[in-house]
């Protein structure tokens, strides 16, 4: 095989998690379509020999390929005289079904009212757990403004969507039951509510208070954990459970969780005065 045909091989193993990124980033299965295929024919072109994660760095270009879209289709708004005239053949009514029913039709309403960068930024943080560091670099912005744009988002979808509100009690229990063990010293516990590839990151200022910049796997997580929880208590962080650390009721380092399917895969140990300074902390 080419190395062309090995890579469009690579390519059709990823396109349906691209599809669904993108198809719940847009909320057209139609022009879901177009982007992976702009996706592909920017891989076509890209020199990919040092990429590591293959998946990741395609799951990027569709994304931007879809902020793209979305403030073309924004602009057209603002403009109604420019809408182009789109025949209904051009949809599937079939996938166009499909995704209204993963997202819910409150949720699609919802997404519709938001700006390009709040909606991509909701999608893949709160349905694909991609870091907000990632996040940032697609949408050409800090991490924390990333964080914020997904937040705001997030507010706006829990008020119409019960089912979301129902996955954040799921994620309070999940956060709990670590803290419990935390704080126990079970460490057993701890790593079953670890996925494999669970990492902790920390940031510059947490970093300075002498913890590492990264931790990577359950049995090394868990032991940064196991036994020193004593002083965190559970928050709602820009309305996700977290952990925080707070000296006379001023919160001084956060911990942020990603969970996904049931197990915690990332941590943030955030630090930094401005980033605290910006985050929404409701102790709980």
């Amino acid at each position: 095989m080419s190395e062309l045909e090995i890579l469009a091989a690579r390519f059709e193993a990823d396109r349906g998690h691209l599809r669904q990124v993108a198809q719940r980033i847009l909320g057209s299965a139609h022009e879901a379509d177009d982007a992976v295929q702009e996706a592909w024919v920017r891989l076509s072109r890209s020199d990919t020999t040092e990429v590591d994660n293959l998946t990741g760095w395609l799951t990027t270009v569709v994304s931007r390929v879809c902020l793209d879209m979305l403030r073309s289709r924004q602009a057209r708004r603002e403009d109604p005289a420019e809408l182009p005239v789109v025949a209904a053949e051009t949809a599937d009514p079939e996938q166009e079904a499909v995704l209204a029913d993963a997202l819910g039709p409150a949720l699609l309403l919802v997404l519709d009212t938001l700006g390009p960068r709040e909606r991509l930024a909701f999608v893949l943080h709160d349905m694909f757990a991609v870091p907000f560091p990632e996040i940032a670099e697609i949408i050409g912005a800090s991490p924390a403004v990333a964080r914020q744009l997904a937040s705001r988002a997030r507010r706006r979808v829990q008020g119409s969507d019960p089912a979301i509100e129902g996955e954040i009690g799921r994620k309070r229990e999940i956060v709990d039951a670590f803290l419990a063990a935390a704080r126990g010293g079970d460490f057993s516990a701890l790593l079953e509510l670890l996925d494999p590839s669970v990492q902790l990151r920390a940031d510059a200022a947490a970093v300075t208070m002498g913890v590492s910049a990264l931790v990577s796997g359950p049995s090394e997580v868990a032991g940064v954990f196991n036994g020193r929880a004593k002083a965190l208590r559970t928050a709602l962080i820009d309305g996700l459970p977290g952990l925080v650390w707070a000296l006379r009721g001023e919160p001084k380092v956060a911990f942020v969780f990603t969970i996904e399917g049931g197990h915690v895969t990332g941590i943030e140990q955030l630090a930094d005065p401005a980033t605290l300074a910006a985050l929404e902390i409701e102790f709980v």
